[in-house]
């Protein structure tokens, strides 16, 4: 049953693009899901409001995946950890940010209902559940957190990644399907991830998100867990063909990692062909790229090159050497190409 009534609350969209907004910031829309998501919006809200986020929704671990298995819904951390990335800065901004990502934890011995839950997710859930409409209720929680842009899934139904995994044993290689986002994430340093998959294959995509990237002037991609975060968007049939049709400016954006759990032993060219393997004909106008990760910057520009775009070199990360991007970096550097372009 429906209990909220009136219309959807209408988040402010300003930007330049497509959209028809005249203060000069471009359209933008961020696909990807969990912390490399967070990133990219960190850094977007700086220079629009005209910002969408795609988020991916194949989450099956934690409080997510408790929500998904016991209420059949989306899963709601990826979406979680995109409205709090896109809090303003401010008191309001920065309290609603915690209050989203707050999570319980039961007394020591005790394993509670509630324990590990983020609130944020049982308030997302809770809208979907009083309106019925998954895009509504994330437009509501966008809404109450003050957030500066929108929050879309990628598909309006629960996804399953499955891959095929190469295991090294003392016996041999084997090759093992592993099905679950939070099991292939962690496939190991012992494994290599050789084919991932979606299912359904043919699930629908959000309509509203097939809109935005329309009528966007950007498209970034990536960071991003590349197998469970950046390459899903590209293997969902109707985002892969609005992605590629778009005339929209797209850039891909590379981790400040090639090594890790899903990714153990690829180079920065490994991920690149991964992307030219599951869109080849996803044409790209710029990849973004910390120095220190890229082994042969003229083998990676020639790669670039070849999926029509240029490499954008700069130092993203954050001042720590942690492989974490620093938002004011990155922001700059999406300052400088949207000028360029």
């Amino acid at each position: 049953m429906t209990f909220l009534t009136g219309p959807l609350p209408v988040l402010p969209q300003t930007g330049a693009g497509r959209g028809g907004d005249t203060d000069g910031a471009p359209a933008v829309v961020a696909l990807g899901g969990g912390h490399g998501l967070s990133a990219s919006l960190s850094a977007l809200r700086l220079l629009t409001t005209d910002l969408t986020a795609v988020v991916t929704v194949a989450d099956d671990g934690g409080s997510s995946g408790r929500l998904r298995h016991e209420l059949d819904v989306l899963p709601p951390g990826d979406l979680r950890m995109a409205l709090a990335a896109l809090c303003d800065d401010t008191d309001w901004g920065r309290t609603w940010r915690d209050v989203m990502q707050h999570r319980f934890q039961s007394r020591p011995g005790i394993s509670g209902s509630l324990d590990n839950h983020a609130l944020g997710n049982l308030l997302i859930v809770t809208l979907w559940e009083l309106l019925g409409d998954p895009v509504a209720g994330l437009q509501w929680a966008g809404a109450l957190l003050g957030a500066r842009g929108q929050v879309l899934p990628m598909s309006t139904h629960p996804l399953t990644i499955e891959g095929d995994v190469l295991r090294r044993t003392a016996q041999g290689t084997r090759l093992e399907v592993v099905t679950g986002q939070a099991r292939l994430a962690a496939a190991g340093v012992q494994s290599k991830v050789s084919e991932v998959r979606l299912s359904p294959a043919d699930a629908p995509a959000c309509a509203e998100a097939l809109t935005a990237i329309e009528r966007a002037d950007w498209i970034i991609l990536g960071p991003g867990s590349w197998y469970t975060s950046v390459l899903p968007h590209l293997m969902l049939p109707e985002l892969r063909t609005a992605l590629c049709k778009t005339k929209a400016k797209r850039c891909l954006t590379m981790n400040l990692s090639n090594e890790t759990t899903e990714t153990a032993g690829m180079s920065a060219l490994d991920h690149l062909a991964e992307v030219r393997r599951y869109a080849p004909d996803l044409r790209v106008d710029a990849v973004l790229a910390d120095p220190s990760v890229i082994e042969d910057q003229d083998a990676f520009a020639e790669a670039v090159a070849g999926m029509g775009g240029r490499p954008v070199f700069g130092k993203v990360g954050a001042a720590t050497g942690r492989p974490i991007h620093d938002p004011l970096r990155l922001a700059t550097a999406y300052h400088d190409m949207f000028g360029e372009n």
